[in-house]
Protein backbone atom coordinates (compact mmCIF):
# COMPACT_ATOMS: atom_id res chain seq x y z
CA UNK A 1 0.00 0.00 0.00
CA UNK A 2 1.33 3.62 -1.09
CA UNK A 3 0.81 5.87 1.53
CA UNK A 4 2.23 8.77 0.23
CA UNK A 5 -0.30 8.97 -2.20
CA UNK A 6 -3.21 9.32 0.25
CA UNK A 7 -3.70 12.75 1.88
CA UNK A 8 -3.75 13.66 5.69
CA UNK A 9 -7.34 13.85 6.21
CA UNK A 10 -7.57 10.10 4.21
CA UNK A 11 -4.28 9.02 6.48
CA UNK A 12 -6.79 9.71 9.92
CA UNK A 13 -8.99 7.79 8.36
CA UNK A 14 -6.78 5.28 7.69
CA UNK A 15 -5.25 5.18 10.91
CA UNK A 16 -8.72 5.27 12.65
CA UNK A 17 -9.74 2.25 11.11
CA UNK A 18 -6.09 0.57 12.08
CA UNK A 19 -7.31 1.15 15.43
CA UNK A 20 -10.53 0.12 15.30
CA UNK A 21 -9.61 -3.05 13.77
CA UNK A 22 -6.67 -3.79 16.30
CA UNK A 23 -8.86 -3.37 19.30
CA UNK A 24 -11.95 -6.24 17.53
CA UNK A 25 -9.25 -8.71 16.74
CA UNK A 26 -7.60 -7.99 20.35
CA UNK A 27 -10.56 -9.09 21.62
CA UNK A 28 -11.29 -11.63 19.48
CA UNK A 29 -7.66 -13.22 19.90
CA UNK A 30 -8.12 -13.15 23.48
CA UNK A 31 -11.71 -15.26 23.45
CA UNK A 32 -9.72 -17.87 21.43
CA UNK A 33 -6.96 -18.07 23.73
CA UNK A 34 -8.72 -18.07 26.57
CA UNK A 35 -11.10 -21.17 24.85
CA UNK A 36 -7.75 -23.12 24.27
CA UNK A 37 -7.11 -22.24 27.98
CA UNK A 38 -9.48 -23.78 29.60
CA UNK A 39 -9.90 -26.54 26.75
CA UNK A 40 -6.56 -27.62 27.97
CA UNK A 41 -6.82 -27.07 31.63
CA UNK A 42 -10.17 -29.26 31.15
CA UNK A 43 -8.22 -32.91 29.39
CA UNK A 44 -5.93 -32.55 32.30
CA UNK A 45 -9.44 -32.33 34.64
CA UNK A 46 -8.16 -29.59 36.04
CA UNK A 47 -9.82 -25.97 36.23
CA UNK A 48 -7.88 -22.86 35.44
CA UNK A 49 -7.69 -21.70 38.95
CA UNK A 50 -6.39 -24.93 39.63
CA UNK A 51 -3.67 -24.76 37.38
CA UNK A 52 -2.90 -20.59 37.94
CA UNK A 53 -4.10 -20.34 41.36
CA UNK A 54 -5.15 -17.53 42.65
CA UNK A 55 -2.56 -17.40 45.55
CA UNK A 56 0.34 -15.28 46.33
CA UNK A 57 3.53 -16.50 44.86
CA UNK A 58 6.00 -18.50 47.02
CA UNK A 59 8.88 -15.98 46.11
CA UNK A 60 6.40 -12.69 47.65
CA UNK A 61 4.99 -14.76 50.53
CA UNK A 62 8.82 -15.24 52.04
CA UNK A 63 9.84 -11.71 52.09
CA UNK A 64 10.45 -9.42 54.29
CA UNK A 65 9.06 -6.32 54.67
CA UNK A 66 12.21 -3.67 54.12
CA UNK A 67 13.61 -2.43 57.33
CA UNK A 68 12.67 1.39 58.10
CA UNK A 69 15.88 3.47 57.82
CA UNK A 70 14.46 7.37 58.40
CA UNK A 71 12.12 8.39 60.65
CA UNK A 72 10.65 12.03 61.24
CA UNK A 73 11.94 14.02 64.23
CA UNK A 74 8.61 14.82 65.54
CA UNK A 75 6.61 12.42 64.26
CA UNK A 76 7.75 9.03 64.71
CA UNK A 77 4.50 7.63 62.53
CA UNK A 78 6.29 9.32 59.57
CA UNK A 79 8.94 6.56 58.37
CA UNK A 80 11.02 5.93 54.88
CA UNK A 81 12.85 2.68 53.69
CA UNK A 82 14.85 4.67 51.91
CA UNK A 83 14.21 2.83 48.63
CA UNK A 84 11.89 4.82 45.80
CA UNK A 85 11.45 8.33 45.93
CA UNK A 86 11.76 10.73 48.94
CA UNK A 87 8.59 11.26 50.72
CA UNK A 88 7.31 14.76 51.25
CA UNK A 89 8.39 15.11 54.91
CA UNK A 90 11.72 14.10 53.95
CA UNK A 91 12.53 16.39 51.00
CA UNK A 92 10.69 19.55 53.16
CA UNK A 93 13.32 18.79 56.20
CA UNK A 94 16.34 18.61 53.52
CA UNK A 95 15.10 22.00 52.01
CA UNK A 96 14.91 23.40 55.60
CA UNK A 97 18.53 22.36 55.92
CA UNK A 98 18.47 18.92 58.22
CA UNK A 99 20.76 16.58 56.72
CA UNK A 100 19.61 13.13 55.80
CA UNK A 101 21.88 11.10 58.42
CA UNK A 102 20.42 13.26 60.93
CA UNK A 103 17.20 11.20 60.12
CA UNK A 104 18.44 7.86 60.33
CA UNK A 105 17.39 5.14 62.92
Amino acid sequence: MDLSALDFAALLQLKNDVDVEVRRREVEEKAKAKKQILEIAKAYGFSVEDVLGNKVSAVTAGRKPVEVKYRHPDDESLTWTGRGRKPLWVVALLDSGIDLDSLRV
